[in-house]
């Protein structure tokens, strides 16, 4: 049995709490708010659960395994830090921190204590994007030519971080399971159009070793919600529609083929259109968070690193950063990792 507590009890927190109390092998011990109203709703509905709203009362009690983190990101970093020095294992909710140095920082942590650190990218762990992970890690898209997202709604607006560290995070975690693969360079642009506030409309270019480009664009101030993603591949190309009900992940049998062998004719003579059939794969419609409260459960149990563990948390928070530094210079390219980008 593993006795999970969780430090907030906000938009998030409700989901993460559910989840967990209804996992098999796990019980919630202890929910912490410094809402006195919000503790009020836990009672409620878990009359069994402990409430406070001292989080040290969590990290200090030695019947808890494991904290759940769902505050904002800029008390990350000590929240975890906190929980980890005291033996427990801890899931963070995205984004894992607010820059790098501190992942580097909870990674290493968690190494020492020899401690699960798992970042809550829940998209991961959809049925969609594991079907489309598996599509492209068989093969059967191709060689992938682009990644295109577009994750747009009307708000909710952030205090505490603009629309990149807020919408994009799920994107670019999608990105890099699905692609299994990270960005050489960066750039992005954004405007804020409120007074004091952050960026509320963004756009990010991936660039990739090689042919592959990736776009993300982010939207708090469109008059509707779209959560879509385009992969072109050289044999497929898949339409993943979250808004969708049944079909949400749609491969077609599309493309464009370059005729090699008539070099001598128009350039527009050697293209040919590949205009196949469209299908619709069974996708598993278990709920996310619960795949990976059970992805957490699992990894502390069999001492194993979690698919969103602290190095996936690292890259989408290099990522963001370096979104965030062109973004200021107006779409300046940044380079990761110390591979340069090639004109």
């Amino acid at each position: 049995m593993v006795r999970v507590g969780l430090i907030g009890y906000g938009y998030w927190g409700p989901n993460l709490l559910r989840n967990f109390a209804e996992l098999p092998g796990t019980q919630v011990t202890a929910v912490c708010d410094l809402s006195l109203e919000r503790l009020e709703l836990v009672g409620r509905r878990y009359p069994a659960i402990r409430t406070t709203t001292n989080w040290l009362d969590l990290i200090g009690d030695p019947s808890i395994d494991a904290i759940a983190v769902a505050t904002p990101v800029s008390t990350h970093f000590d929240l975890a830090s906190e929980a980890l020095r005291a033996g427990k294992h801890v899931l963070v909710e995205k984004p894992l921190t607010a820059n790098s140095e501190q992942a580097l920082g909870l990674m290493e942590e968690a190494a020492r204590r020899k401690r699960v650190l798992m970042v809550d990218h829940t998209f991961v762990y959809t049925g969609a994007v594991r079907k489309i992970h598996e599509l492209v890690a068989e093969g059967k898209v191709g060689e992938i030519y682009y990644y295109d997202s577009v994750r747009v709604n009307l708000g909710l607006f952030q205090h505490d971080v603009d629309v990149i560290w807020d919408l994009a995070v799920h994107d670019l975690a999608i990105m890099i399971y699905v692609l299994g693969r990270v960005p050489c360079a960066i750039a992005a642009t954004g405007m804020n159009h409120f007074q004091g506030g952050k960026e509320n409309i963004a756009y990010i270019t991936a660039f990739f070793e090689g042919m592959l480009i990736a776009h993300i664009n982010v939207n708090w101030l469109a008059p509707v919600k779209v959560r879509r993603t385009l992969i072109g591949g050289s044999r497929q190309m898949i339409v993943y529609d979250d808004m969708e009900i049944t079909e949400k992940v749609k491969v077609y049998d599309r493309g464009v083929t370059i005729n090699a062998g008539h070099t001598e004719h128009a350039y527009q003579e050697r293209v040919g259109y590949r205009m196949g059939d469209m299908w619709a794969p069974k996708l598993d419609i278990t709920e996310a968070l619960r795949v990976e409260g059970q992805e957490f459960i699992e990894a502390i149990e069999n001492g194993r690193q979690p698919i969103t563990g602290g190095e996936a948390g690292l890259q989408v928070v290099r990522i963001l950063e370096a979104a965030t530094e062109s973004m200021k210079a107006r779409g300046k390219l940044v380079e990761l990792g110390g591979r340069r980008m090639h004109a």
